[in-house]
């Protein structure tokens, strides 16, 4: 067993998620609750409430195969325990409890084959985002690829929008998530400024959990995926918690999620950072734009599990100090993930009403899907 947050846990996913079934096994639904103790049964069903869940109560051991066996996650109340010693082992069991010093609650959790040992009120938070997984029906979390630029004007958000597009045109659940307030909102270089949806300062004061599903259908829908950009108010910040909360949120859809990033990392920022399973860093080929980028790595590179780089291709720049793409990510120390190409009439599509990626047989989007295939979205954290 091992303590995750609050939760004392055997066998679950390292992320503290309960070890139920599998996401193809998953259906929508509350979880079972077993427990004739009112004021336990109580504080269960305001967190089931709390999430979004309708649970079924069984007061006495469920009979063979009533509940136990169809339930995504059963909740087994401490005075319950010895009640369902006879039911058939299964994983997404928790036993929850309110005495923190009963050392018997370790003995009674191995009796049940309980995943996890929960005690309230400590682990209530815990408990109400494992309800609401089984509730949204949460499978396998989204491939998450964050883009910043190793130096201003790099065209970072330009890729990011390429990425996005390209993913949501094979079909694939996409997302596109723009984390920097100053760089004039993601929606307007995809020609969506006016599509109605909700923006950044709407989930500002986002705590806790916020429902995927709810999150995705109150997005701009724009070229085949969800766009959560900034608007053209006065705000330029969100917390943390509002962040970690609803990048979290859209993780849990599943397919992609593509976080355009800014140059600055400070703890907003590394909230984003924390959930990306690879990061591409943008790098002109010039020596000025590597040293510009070698402080973002710095300063990106303690929160990230994954951070390469991606240079522009094209001519080299002129005068001293032009690189090839090996030589700049040489020079930070970091792998290379591939050459950008320059589409020269990238200005004139979008004027035109194209976003970045959108032409299909254009150098960018053969990259963007190019990458893609190389990081298939089945497989997060997958390499380049």
């Amino acid at each position: 067993m091992e303590i995750v947050g609050g939760v004392i846990s055997r066998g679950g996913a390292r992320d503290g998620s309960p070890g139920g079934p599998t996401p193809s096994q998953a259906h929508r639904g509350g979880p079972l609750i077993v427990t004739e103790d009112v004021e336990l049964l109580d504080d269960l069903l305001r967190l089931c409430a709390a999430a979004g869940a309708r649970p079924e109560v069984h007061h006495g051991g469920p009979e063979r195969g009533e509940g136990w066996d169809a339930a995504p996650l059963v909740l087994v109340g401490d005075d319950a325990a010895h009640r369902v010693r006879g039911a058939r082992r299964r994983r997404g069991v928790v036993l929850v409890g309110r005495d923190q010093d009963d050392s018997g609650v370790w003995r009674r959790a191995v009796e049940i084959g309980a995943d996890h040992v929960l005690v309230l009120p400590d682990g209530e938070q815990w408990l109400v985002d494992r309800i609401a997984d089984v509730a949204e029906g949460v499978g396998r979390p989204a491939l998450t690829v964050g883009v910043i630029g190793g130096r201003g004007g790099a065209g970072a958000s330009t890729l990011a929008c390429a990425l996005a597009v390209t993913a949501a045109r094979t079909g694939r659940r996409t997302m596109l998530v723009d984390a920097d307030p100053l760089g004039g909102g993601l929606d307007v270089l995809l020609g969506g400024e006016t599509v109605e949806g909700l923006r950044w300062p709407a989930f500002a004061a986002s705590r806790g959990r916020v429902s995927g599903e709810a999150l995705e259908e109150s997005l701009p829908e724009l070229h085949a995926l969800r766009v959560l950009s900034w608007d053209r108010g006065e705000a330029v910040a969100v917390a943390p918690e509002a962040v970690r909360a609803v990048v979290s949120a859209a993780r849990r859809r599943g397919g992609v999620v593509v976080v355009d990033l800014p140059r600055r990392v400070d703890e907003t920022v590394a909230e984003a950072l924390e959930q990306l399973d690879l990061c591409l860093l943008l790098v002109p080929p010039e020596l000025r734009a590597v040293a510009g980028a070698r402080r973002v790595a710095s300063a990106a590179g303690l929160v990230l599990k994954d951070l390469r780089v991606v240079v522009p291709a094209g001519a080299r720049p002129q005068g001293l100090g032009g690189l090839d793409a090996e030589e700049v990510a040489g020079l930070l120390g970091l792998p290379l993930a591939g050459e950008v190409p320059w589409e020269a009439e990238l200005v004139a599509a979008q004027t035109a009403g194209v976003p970045p990626g959108g032409a299909a047989r254009g150098p960018l989007a053969r990259f963007c899907a190019a990458f893609w295939d190389r990081v298939p979205v089945d497989a997060p954290g997958g390499g380049v």
